[in-house]
């Protein structure tokens, strides 16, 4: 297996298998097996292991992914660590617009004033012009907006769109880039075909190492199951060794992970949709998930339940649609 280790910037030290050990927190770590590649815990709201950002130290350096604004200066200072000059990073990447993923692009790129900004064409005139993206992300997180920095417009002439099957030169590295709209219609995945490592946004749902589960994300407004299922088939034909979730952490690819997040998402539509019928009123479908939400011994208990709202009400929606 290319990642027989993993080392974690939460201060945990992680095995293919998922066995904890002493470090130090505050340090950045490389993905054992994986040429040039570093990743840190951005400390996302207020959550150990929830936020990654990656660091892609070729010749044409690239961060994947930027986090929610806050704390942006953590991965500043991991650049530091890598030995990036702000100078010297070509690329900022966010898989996505939202802003768990994006948020941090503007402060980001004013810090790094050589760096070009490349994200799917939909997401561009969201980070150019983030009014609608902030209105959007307050309605969809609700009381989780107080984690959230007020994201800094990209300017115009540092962003530029990409489409699926584009390729972006890193130098001694390529990556390719694969549209997976199933989580939002502006994600896509980038593949590092040096590394065969994945960064796959949020098309694979969220890994938590520190209980080795797979878990769902379905956000409001534009979660459709057929795309995330389509998405999950995308990652499978490109059968990559490494799997660099959003959420969080690298992974070893492995097959039966993927079937496992295919299933959990159908379950998890149609308990949904089995529970509205039943009660009839969504805010008691909610209150239901919420109340059930076995992810505080992961997370704690306000984020466990803020991410069940978020989830359930994007099901929620997408039931609506069809």
């Amino acid at each position: 297996m290319p990642c027989d280790k993993i080392l974690l910037f939460d201060g945990r030290f992680f095995t293919a298998l998922g066995v904890p050990g002493d470090m130090a927190i505050g340090d950045v770590f490389t993905v054992d097996g994986c040429s040039e590649l570093h990743y840190v815990d951005t400390g996302m709201y207020d959550t150990a292991e929830y936020g990654a950002v990656y660091i892609l130290d070729t010749d044409r350096p690239a961060l994947i992914d930027t986090g929610i604004g806050t704390r942006y200066e953590n991965i500043l200072d991991a650049l530091d660590e890598v030995g990036i000059a702000r100078e010297e990073l070509s690329y900022i990447l966010p898989t996505h617009a939202h802003l768990d993923h994006a948020g941090g692009t503007g402060y980001l790129a004013e810090a790094c004033p050589n760096a070009t900004v490349l994200t799917h064409e939909i997401g561009v005139p969201h980070l150019i012009d983030p009014e609608r993206l902030v209105a959007g992300t307050k309605a969809a997180v609700e009381s989780q907006w107080e984690y959230y920095a007020e994201p800094k417009p990209v300017p115009e002439d540092r962003i530029e769109g990409l489409s699926d099957g584009d390729e972006i030169d890193c130098g001694n590295h390529t990556l390719a880039v694969h549209h997976a709209p199933g989580h939002a219609p502006h994600q896509v995945m980038f593949h590092d075909r040096a590394n065969d490592a994945l960064f796959t946004g949020d098309a694979a749902g969220i890994w938590i190492p520190s209980i080795e589960t797979i878990r769902q994300t379905s956000p409001p407004s534009n979660f459709d199951l057929e795309a995330c299922l389509a998405d999950i088939e995308t990652i499978r034909e490109i059968d990559p060794d490494v799997l660099c979730f959003g959420h969080f952490g690298p992974r070893e690819y492995d097959e039966a992970l993927l079937d496992e997040y295919e299933r959990i998402l159908e379950e998890w539509v149609a308990d949904i949709q089995n529970a509205r019928a039943e009660l009839g009123d969504d805010e008691a479908v909610i209150e239901r998930f919420v109340e059930r939400s076995e992810m505080a011994e992961a997370w704690s208990e306000r984020k466990a339940s803020a991410e069940e709202r978020l989830n359930v009400r994007g099901v929620l929606a997408y039931l609506d649609q069809q």
